[in-house]
């Protein structure tokens, strides 16, 4: 019997010692993963926070976060009362999006401030809880900016450009024109000559030809914080027509595009098998791909006006189309897709020249899908122009050119039925029409007679 208790007592601290090991090890577990993804370095009157948190299985005790300021705490979430926008992201990760600026904690003042984040995970069936931290130091900041647009008599064409002279302040400040919905990218004056005011901005904007005449214009100015003022932009807006087309294709016109522009996108897998839904993806998917790769490049505009007047056509050419042109494409005489065109095609011989229409710098020189071999040439503020369908290039990637200056010689690469240029301008990465950035008369009147009085030359 004495053995049996002397087992029974080695098995019960044998079962202690594990059980002790194995909540000591437990306890020597990682808490859960904790990101915060917002705000950066400024919280304003509307900013959000946001965070996502892993743990394995996705299980959480508990997750809290607060704001410290001044020996207060703000609380802004807690798992217990999951308000606002919360979603499992994984099977181990859950997001989290709350309201964070003055308005959601109205005690909040401008100055310092800490956002703290506490998370907890259950270990050992549950009976243990391993927690983690994190801390993220922000900047409350509550004045908005200021923004005063300077400039006057702002007379836009549906479809067309215009160009204002503001201030805005302070300066690290975001700013430009919003039209609607779409931002245009305000650039320092100095860029223009113009350096005697630090707070001045100018910014070239436009009214796409698919946005409504009565769109809003506004002059924005953004904080880092997110604070935001705006000012009324004054201006007329003149309507213009545009055309309607229709376009026959036919299987020899499809079953020499398809494939060649299929062997430049071999990512976009478009069917050579099937000329027709071949051609149907080039003119819907790739063209929609071709176009925000086209927006994206106003990312690379230089901060300078490297344009000095107006932007010359090409010579000794005929337009087969025009900007905004909506096209009916027919096939064995049934409608099988409509685009708008967003160009204008000027017919030349085969194999001329194609010049820069202003000075600037190249940033784009290579196949372009439903533009074939394709140029755009930056010219400083968000201005770029277009220069498709070529039948070589002579430029490259980063060269600076004149205006005049060959960039290729004219062909029927890409989406081209025959020899002609396909030639746009783009404004903030939205093609526009050339027809005001060809004429003297637009120039002098809408942005040089705004930069002299601005005090510039």
């Amino acid at each position: 019997m004495g053995a049996f208790l002397r087992f029974i007592v080695v098995l019960v601290v044998l079962a202690v010692i594990v059980a002790g090991g194995a909540w000591f090890w437990a306890g020597r577990s990682t808490g859960p993963t904790i990101a915060i993804r917002q705000p950066g370095q400024f919280v304003g009157q509307n900013s959000s926070f946001e965070m996502v948190v892993e743990a394995p299985e996705g299980k959480f005790s508990s997750v809290d976060v607060i704001v410290e300021q001044g020996g207060k705490s703000f609380p802004v979430f807690t798992l217990d009362q999951p308000q606002g926008n919360i979603k499992q992201e994984s099977a181990e990760r859950i997001y989290v999006m709350r309201p964070i600026g003055k308005k959601a904690l109205p005690d909040l003042q401008a100055g310092p401030a800490r956002i703290v984040v506490n998370a907890s995970r259950p270990v050992f069936f549950g009976l243990r809880n391993v927690s983690s931290s994190t801390t993220h130091d922000v900047t409350v900041r509550l004045d908005p900016p200021q923004v005063t647009v300077l400039s006057t008599f702002h007379y836009i064409n549906h479809g067309g450009s215009e160009f204002v002279v503001y201030r805005a302040a302070p300066a690290d400040v975001e700013s430009g024109v919003r039209v609607g919905n779409i931002e245009y990218r305000g650039y320092p004056a100095s860029g223009i000559g113009l350096t005697s005011d630090p707070a001045l901005r100018v910014a070239f904007f436009a009214l796409l030809f698919d946005q409504d005449l009565n769109t809003d214009f506004q002059v924005f100015a953004r904080d880092p914080a997110g604070n935001e003022a705006l000012a009324a932009l004054d201006h007329q807006v003149f309507a213009k027509p545009y055309s309607k087309s229709r376009i026959e294709i036919d299987d020899r016109f499809i079953g020499r595009v398809v494939p060649a522009i299929a062997s430049n996108s071999p990512q976009e897998q478009i069917p050579t098998d099937d000329l027709l839904s071949g051609f149907l993806k080039i003119n819907g998917d790739l063209r929609r791909k071709n176009n925000q790769y086209i927006t994206d490049l106003a990312k690379k505009s230089a901060p300078e006006m490297l344009f000095k007047g107006a932007f010359q056509q090409l010579g000794n050419s005929q337009v087969e189309a025009r900007f905004a042109d909506t096209r009916t494409y027919v096939y064995k005489g049934k409608e099988v897709d409509r685009q708008v065109h967003l160009g204008f095609d000027l017919a030349v011989t085969a194999n001329v020249p194609i010049v820069a229409a202003e000075r600037g710098v190249i940033v784009h020189a290579s196949d372009l899908g439903i533009y074939g071999n394709c140029v755009v040439i930056d010219h400083g503020l968000g201005v770029q122009s277009l220069y498709g369908h070529l039948s070589s290039i002579g430029v490259k990637v980063g060269d600076k050119i004149e205006k005049g200056a060959e960039v290729g010689r004219s062909g029927m690469t890409g989406l081209a039925g025959g020899d002609h240029l396909h030639f746009t301008m783009l404004v903030g990465g939205q093609q526009v029409t050339p027809v005001d950035w060809w004429s003297t008369q637009w120039f002098e009147d809408r942005v040089h007679r705004k930069i002299v009085a601005a005090g510039g030359v």
